[in-house]
């Protein structure tokens, strides 16, 4: 089935200037400009998906293709990179809008908050105030999603699903007891090894590491994932993880209440970035909300094995509102 929807299922890329930024932009299904769009044709929803850090959002593109395949094709799934984790690769345009050269540009966009903006302006700017949102947020993605629903109200979101939500006690959680040192007290040092390292790397020898790694790890990718080697890159997904560490430690209840009807929580079994605890502490301080653990095993990095079976799960959850589009 996998091959299937690889082969039929149109994926188009683009990288756009977005606040100032180069940001990468997968999109599932024929839609690429809504605005150009007769109002009759558009459609009425839009999938929105968040990445986790690393933002490489063309890992995500099978998650994607799937789900779309999954709610027979008939809203578009797009994904969205993080500000400053990738770079426009060679031979590539990049597509501006007037909107696009309008929006403001985002105090330190690669830090937490400036993520949260981004993808705000993203939203804002290219996609029509009237289309319904689904906002899928994987592990750092759940925490810009609950912030998007705090700061843009007006937002036609209509559900949103947390996918190993990093929204809380990231340095206390087993991995954030590793990353923290590394991410915090270590970061330049790493900054100068990634560059010291990678930074004379000629690309072809960059592309051959990246099939090698790929292959042993039984992946595939259709687009371009150099930046999974690019010093720059690299040096924000690090900023981005420090500031993580640092700055998401309380969970936010309240936003939590407000839309709590919206919301569909997926915690692991296995997951050391959220462990159970943190779904058992949740799930008593919202008795009524929709949290659910996995019960397949599936890793908190699931983009990598388990996009079909996410994707199936998750198509289910939300044929009730579609039904209702």
């Amino acid at each position: 089935m996998d091959s299937e929807i690889k082969e039929e299922v149109p994926v188009h890329e683009e990288f756009i200037l977005c606040c100032g930024v180069e940001t990468q932009v997968l999109k599932c299904g024929p839609w690429t400009n809504l605005f150009s769009e007769p109002r009759a044709n558009r459609p009425k929803l839009l999938i929105f998906i968040i990445t986790g850090n690393p933002g490489f959002s063309a890992f995500y593109v099978p998650f994607a293709k799937a789900l779309y395949s999954s709610i027979n094709r008939r809203f578009p799934v797009w994904v969205i990179s993080h500000a400053g984790h990738v770079l426009v690769p060679k031979g590539k345009k990049i597509l501006i809008t007037s909107d696009d050269s309008n929006a403001p540009e985002i105090n330190d966009i690669y830090g937490l908050q400036g993520q949260v903006k981004h993808k705000l302006a993203f939203l804002r700017t290219h996609v029509p105030k009237e289309i319904k949102l689904v906002v899928i947020g994987h592990s750092v993605g759940c925490y810009i999603s609950l912030e998007i629903l705090k700061l843009a109200p007006e937002l036609p979101i209509i559900r949103s699903f947390l996918l190993f939500p990093t929204i809380e006690r990231m340095a206390e959680s087993p991995n954030g007891r590793i990353a923290t040192p590394l991410l915090c007290q270590l970061r330049y040092a790493l900054y100068v090894f990634a560059y010291l390292l990678l930074k004379p790397w000629p690309e072809k020898i960059k592309s051959f590491v990246i099939r090698i790694g790929l292959r042993m790890m039984n992946l595939q990718s259709e687009f371009s994932v150099l930046n999974v080697l690019e010093p720059f890159c690299l040096a924000n997904v690090a900023y981005l993880g420090g500031q993580e560490m640092m700055k998401v430690v309380k969970r936010d209840n309240e936003t939590i209440k407000t839309y709590l009807p919206k919301l569909t929580f997926y915690y692991g079994t296995t997951d050391a970035w959220c462990p159970t605890e943190y779904y058992e502490d949740i799930k008593k301080d919202f008795p009524e909300g929709d949290f659910r653990l996995c019960e397949k095993k599936i890793p908190h990095a699931f983009i990598l094995h388990f996009p079909q079976e996410m994707a199936d799960m998750v198509a289910d959850w939300l044929k009730d509102d579609l039904s209702k589009i």
